[in-house]
């Protein structure tokens, strides 16, 4: 993970939000009590976030052990047992929400893209993220979309061109949006059209990829035809797991799906805790 924090930075930023000057409750426990806890999961999911989870309690007290009994990217079903842990009792009890927050969102992420690569199997379109990110967890989110068997879009701003309507407005046309990016930028250059018209407009002014913003799966199929594989299309708007199957049978390369990363429901996992004598 390299984008603006390193993981490690990351995971302190996330305790300082939570630990502030100092953990009050757990200050109840002897400072030398030692303790199992034990993490199951209350649904089915996709695993992801293990190193995440392990750097909280490593920043906490490195002497905390961790045994995971699933492999990072592996599809359990529910009532799996996780991981152990051993260690000081009041680092086990420090960290566990935040490294809690984090396996499970980051896993509901990669069960959500799981699914998504599940349904359009066999077609060869591909599932893309989008920028539709929870601050400051964009790089950790687009790798368990990975991990769930999706792909990644663009990272940012940066490192791809997304011209859109505003764009074209300002550039005075789709094809003078596509020139003047060619000509400031070796990156990928895509540009989103709206209708079949501006499609044809964009594919010839050959872009090397076309977004199809909102399609019928009509006017999918004919943009397709008539694109004949000289770029690369990607469907985009209103997709569903009921509806993506269809979309990808078009025929389009990419699919993009906001909802891998911003409509995710994280998933139900407890973490028991048992002292030591």
């Amino acid at each position: 993970m390299k984008f603006n924090q390193s993981l490690e930075d990351s995971v302190k930023t996330f305790l300082a939000e939570d630990v502030g000057s100092g953990d009050v409750t757990a200050a109840i426990i002897p400072e030398h009590a030692m303790a199992e806890a034990l993490v199951i999961s209350r649904e089915d999911m996709v695993v992801c976030g293990q190193r995440w989870f392990d750097t909280v309690f490593a920043s906490l007290d490195k002497n905390i052990n961790i045994d995971w009994l699933a492999n990072e990217c592996d599809f359990i079903k529910a009532n799996t047992k996780l991981c152990r842990l051993t260690g000081n009792a009041r680092a086990l009890l420090t960290g566990e929400r935040t490294a809690l927050n984090l396996l499970q969102t980051l896993s509901a992420t990669a069960t959500i893209s799981y699914q998504y690569a599940q349904a359009v199997a066999g077609t060869g379109c591909k599932v893309l993220d989008t920028r539709k990110t929870i601050p400051g967890l964009r790089m950790a989110q687009k790798y368990a979309v990975k991990c769930g068997g999706c792909y990644n879009h663009r990272i940012g701003l940066f490192d791809a061109v997304l011209i859109k309507e505003n764009h074209i407005i300002t550039a005075g046309s789709i094809a003078g949006a596509i020139a003047k990016a060619r000509g400031i930028t070796n990156v990928l250059v895509e540009v989103e059209v709206e209708n079949l018209d501006e499609f044809q407009q964009a594919l010839t002014a050959r872009p090397d990829r076309i977004m199809l913003d909102n399609f019928s799966l009509e006017d999918m199929r004919t943009a397709v035809q008539k694109n004949a594989g000289n770029v690369e299309l990607e469907a985009s708007g209103n997709v569903e797991l009921a509806n993506i199957r269809f979309i990808a049978e078009t025929g389009v390369d990419f699919i993009s799906v906001g909802a891998l990363t911003k409509n995710i429901k994280a998933i139900d996992l407890s973490m028991r805790i048992q002292f030591k004598e």
